[in-house]
């Protein structure tokens, strides 16, 4: 689909880059880069392309999105970015949050994530229940990813981005990293997986099916062997996430 992106002024374009330097130095020393990509993506997650509704519209800052089952976590995040928002009033907070996504990748190692400037804050959180749920296999994976308009490849691409990171039991009722080091951006979420000889390193459900699935198994070799191709078409992926319903011509 071709992206009709808004026009912003040189003001809001130099506030965004002015916002990139300072996010990159925050989450450096705060080493919350996974934090912040998981702000992001379960920011834009909740997209229905058919009704047009949910996506990346700075609906998180809101209590009731926040209280999601999905989310536990995420307020730390919002609060956390809050001062710095507050620097750039200019700034939508939907614009604000992706752009943390986006620097997260890009300090730990990741690719170069293209960030077009310009989304509107909506006014109503989506409703709860459109995000993975990590205790389900491929079909699940298919629908809510379906759901957002994203297929097979950018399930696994994007699946590959938990080489940030580690679950907490309090917020999802797992516990562990995927990978031996969760604040470096690798392909080592793909090779960690294949060989399968690490035991104290996370594998959900929904990562053990990415293996056993012939539709996700091509990508994860693929990924596993050329880490430039993981970057590649991770950044395609991540980008695509947080513009959905973002510039639709």
């Amino acid at each position: 689909m071709t992206k009709n992106y808004p026009k912003v002024s040189a003001e809001y374009e130099k506030a965004v880059d002015k916002a990139k330097r300072k996010l990159r130095g925050f989450i450096a020393e705060k080493n919350c880069a996974p934090l912040m990509l998981r702000l992001a993506w379960h920011s834009a997650g909740t997209y229905d392309v058919k009704t047009k509704t949910g996506g990346p519209f700075g609906t998180m800052k809101h209590e009731a999105e926040l209280a999601h089952g999905a989310n536990n976590g995420l307020d730390i995040a919002v609060r956390l970015l809050e001062p710095i928002k507050q620097q750039f009033p200019i700034l939508s907070y939907a614009d604000f949050y992706q752009l943390a996504g986006v620097v997260a990748v890009e300090i730990t190692g990741g690719p170069d994530v293209p960030f077009h400037p310009g989304r509107e804050d909506k006014p109503e959180p989506p409703p709860e229940g459109r995000l993975p749920d990590a205790t389900k296999g491929s079909d699940h994976l298919r629908d809510v990813f379906g759901t957002m308009g994203l297929g097979d490849k950018e399930i696994v691409a994007l699946s590959g981005g938990h080489t940030l990171g580690r679950c907490h039991k309090e917020r999802s009722g797992f516990e562990g990293p995927w990978t031996s080091n969760p604040l470096i951006f690798d392909n080592s979420y793909f090779t960690e997986l294949l060989s399968g000889e690490k035991e104290d390193l996370l594998k959900l459900p929904t990562d053990k099916v990415l293996l056993s699935d012939p539709g996700f198994r091509p990508f994860v070799d693929k990924y596993a062997a050329d880490e430039d191709a993981f970057f590649a078409d991770y950044a395609e992926a991540h980008m695509k996430l947080s513009e959905l319903g973002f510039a639709d011509a």
